[in-house]
Protein backbone atom coordinates (compact mmCIF):
# COMPACT_ATOMS: atom_id res chain seq x y z
CA UNK A 1 0.00 0.00 0.00
CA UNK A 2 1.33 3.45 -0.93
CA UNK A 3 1.40 6.41 1.43
CA UNK A 4 -1.40 8.87 0.72
CA UNK A 5 -0.64 12.53 1.54
CA UNK A 6 -4.26 13.32 2.39
CA UNK A 7 -4.53 10.32 4.69
CA UNK A 8 -1.23 10.36 6.60
CA UNK A 9 0.44 12.08 9.53
CA UNK A 10 4.05 12.24 10.70
CA UNK A 11 4.91 11.14 14.25
CA UNK A 12 8.25 12.33 15.61
CA UNK A 13 9.11 10.04 18.52
CA UNK A 14 11.40 11.26 21.31
CA UNK A 15 14.22 13.03 19.44
CA UNK A 16 15.39 14.64 22.66
CA UNK A 17 18.54 16.56 23.59
CA UNK A 18 19.89 14.29 26.33
CA UNK A 19 19.29 11.10 24.34
CA UNK A 20 21.06 12.19 21.15
CA UNK A 21 24.69 11.83 22.33
CA UNK A 22 24.09 8.16 23.19
CA UNK A 23 22.73 7.18 19.76
CA UNK A 24 25.04 5.34 17.39
CA UNK A 25 23.71 7.11 14.27
CA UNK A 26 22.54 10.41 15.72
CA UNK A 27 23.89 12.48 12.80
CA UNK A 28 21.89 10.47 10.27
CA UNK A 29 18.82 10.58 12.53
CA UNK A 30 19.00 14.36 12.81
CA UNK A 31 19.74 15.09 9.16
CA UNK A 32 17.07 12.75 7.79
CA UNK A 33 14.49 13.71 10.41
CA UNK A 34 14.94 17.41 9.66
CA UNK A 35 14.68 16.68 5.93
CA UNK A 36 11.42 14.75 6.32
CA UNK A 37 9.95 17.23 8.82
CA UNK A 38 10.62 20.06 6.37
CA UNK A 39 9.06 18.14 3.46
CA UNK A 40 6.02 17.29 5.62
CA UNK A 41 5.62 20.95 6.56
CA UNK A 42 5.80 22.10 2.94
CA UNK A 43 3.15 19.53 2.00
CA UNK A 44 0.93 20.38 5.01
CA UNK A 45 1.22 16.90 6.51
CA UNK A 46 0.10 17.07 10.17
CA UNK A 47 2.89 16.35 12.63
CA UNK A 48 2.78 15.12 16.22
CA UNK A 49 5.92 15.17 18.38
CA UNK A 50 6.31 13.06 21.51
CA UNK A 51 8.71 13.63 24.38
CA UNK A 52 9.52 10.79 26.77
CA UNK A 53 9.83 12.10 30.32
CA UNK A 54 11.28 15.50 29.29
CA UNK A 55 12.17 16.36 32.90
CA UNK A 56 14.89 13.74 32.64
CA UNK A 57 15.66 13.47 28.92
CA UNK A 58 15.19 17.09 27.96
CA UNK A 59 12.88 18.40 25.28
CA UNK A 60 12.93 17.87 21.52
CA UNK A 61 16.24 18.79 19.92
CA UNK A 62 16.68 22.54 19.50
CA UNK A 63 18.00 21.79 16.00
CA UNK A 64 14.60 20.42 14.97
CA UNK A 65 12.31 22.82 16.86
CA UNK A 66 12.41 25.63 14.25
CA UNK A 67 10.99 23.18 11.69
CA UNK A 68 8.18 22.02 13.97
CA UNK A 69 6.28 25.28 14.41
CA UNK A 70 2.98 23.76 13.31
CA UNK A 71 3.47 20.46 15.18
CA UNK A 72 1.62 19.32 18.27
CA UNK A 73 3.99 18.46 21.16
CA UNK A 74 2.88 15.84 23.69
CA UNK A 75 4.65 14.40 26.72
CA UNK A 76 4.53 10.72 27.56
CA UNK A 77 5.51 8.29 30.29
CA UNK A 78 4.69 5.01 28.56
CA UNK A 79 7.29 3.84 26.08
CA UNK A 80 4.49 3.40 23.54
CA UNK A 81 2.81 6.65 22.57
CA UNK A 82 -0.25 4.54 21.71
CA UNK A 83 -0.61 3.75 25.44
CA UNK A 84 -1.07 7.41 26.37
CA UNK A 85 -4.76 8.36 26.25
CA UNK A 86 -4.06 12.01 25.37
CA UNK A 87 -1.72 11.06 22.51
CA UNK A 88 -4.11 8.43 21.17
CA UNK A 89 -6.90 11.02 21.28
CA UNK A 90 -4.76 13.63 19.47
CA UNK A 91 -3.77 11.15 16.75
CA UNK A 92 -7.34 9.90 16.36
CA UNK A 93 -8.54 13.50 15.96
CA UNK A 94 -6.27 13.91 12.94
CA UNK A 95 -8.60 11.49 11.16
CA UNK A 96 -5.77 9.81 9.23
CA UNK A 97 -5.27 6.10 8.62
CA UNK A 98 -1.53 6.12 7.92
CA UNK A 99 1.17 7.07 10.42
CA UNK A 100 4.76 7.76 9.37
CA UNK A 101 7.17 7.30 12.31
CA UNK A 102 10.66 8.69 12.84
CA UNK A 103 12.71 9.00 16.02
CA UNK A 104 14.31 7.10 18.87
CA UNK A 105 14.97 4.62 20.20
CA UNK A 106 14.27 2.12 17.45
CA UNK A 107 13.99 -0.89 19.76
CA UNK A 108 12.06 0.78 22.59
CA UNK A 109 9.71 3.74 22.16
CA UNK A 110 9.61 3.66 18.40
CA UNK A 111 9.02 -0.10 18.19
CA UNK A 112 6.36 -0.10 20.91
CA UNK A 113 4.63 2.95 19.38
CA UNK A 114 4.64 1.38 15.91
CA UNK A 115 3.17 -1.90 17.15
CA UNK A 116 0.72 -0.09 19.43
CA UNK A 117 -0.72 2.08 16.67
CA UNK A 118 -0.80 -0.90 14.32
CA UNK A 119 -2.87 -2.76 16.91
CA UNK A 120 -5.19 0.29 16.98
CA UNK A 121 -5.84 -0.27 13.27
CA UNK A 122 -3.45 2.27 11.77
CA UNK A 123 -1.23 1.55 8.77
CA UNK A 124 2.21 2.24 10.23
CA UNK A 125 5.31 3.14 8.21
CA UNK A 126 8.72 3.43 9.89
CA UNK A 127 11.35 5.52 8.11
CA UNK A 128 14.45 3.35 8.51
CA UNK A 129 16.93 6.13 7.70
CA UNK A 130 15.33 8.47 10.28
CA UNK A 131 15.37 6.25 13.38
CA UNK A 132 18.17 5.37 15.79
CA UNK A 133 19.20 3.26 18.78
CA UNK A 134 22.19 3.32 21.10
CA UNK A 135 23.42 0.03 19.63
CA UNK A 136 23.36 -0.98 15.98
CA UNK A 137 22.31 -4.50 16.95
CA UNK A 138 19.20 -3.12 18.70
CA UNK A 139 18.39 -1.03 15.60
CA UNK A 140 18.66 -4.10 13.35
CA UNK A 141 16.62 -6.30 15.69
CA UNK A 142 13.94 -3.61 15.93
CA UNK A 143 13.62 -3.50 12.13
CA UNK A 144 13.22 -7.27 12.01
CA UNK A 145 10.61 -7.28 14.76
CA UNK A 146 8.65 -4.42 13.21
CA UNK A 147 8.60 -6.22 9.87
CA UNK A 148 7.44 -9.43 11.58
CA UNK A 149 4.56 -7.40 13.04
CA UNK A 150 3.39 -5.99 9.71
CA UNK A 151 4.98 -2.56 10.01
CA UNK A 152 5.98 -1.10 6.62
CA UNK A 153 9.68 -0.16 6.42
CA UNK A 154 10.38 2.82 4.16
CA UNK A 155 13.07 5.41 3.44
CA UNK A 156 12.67 9.19 3.65
CA UNK A 157 12.64 9.49 -0.15
CA UNK A 158 10.00 6.78 -0.49
CA UNK A 159 7.79 8.82 1.83
CA UNK A 160 8.44 12.09 -0.02
CA UNK A 161 7.77 10.64 -3.47
CA UNK A 162 4.60 8.91 -2.28
CA UNK A 163 3.40 12.15 -0.65
CA UNK A 164 4.10 13.96 -3.93
CA UNK A 165 2.35 11.27 -5.99
CA UNK A 166 3.33 12.75 -9.38
CA UNK A 167 5.70 15.13 -11.09
CA UNK A 168 4.84 18.22 -13.09
CA UNK A 169 3.20 20.01 -10.16
CA UNK A 170 4.33 23.13 -8.35
CA UNK A 171 4.82 21.17 -5.10
CA UNK A 172 6.95 18.56 -6.89
CA UNK A 173 9.15 21.29 -8.40
CA UNK A 174 9.54 22.97 -5.00
CA UNK A 175 10.39 19.74 -3.16
CA UNK A 176 12.55 18.44 -6.01
CA UNK A 177 14.60 21.63 -6.15
CA UNK A 178 15.03 21.93 -2.40
CA UNK A 179 15.22 18.32 -1.23
CA UNK A 180 15.65 15.76 -4.00
CA UNK A 181 18.78 16.99 -5.75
Amino acid sequence: MLINPTNSALLVIDIQEKLLPALHNAEQLMANSQWLIEVADKLSIPTVVTEQYPQGLGHTSTTLKPFLSSAVFLEKEHFSAAEEAHILKAVNQLDKEQLILIGAESHVCLLQTAIGFSEQGYDVYVVTDAIASRKESDYNTALLRMQQNGIQLVSKEMVAFEWLHKCNTEKFREISKGYLR
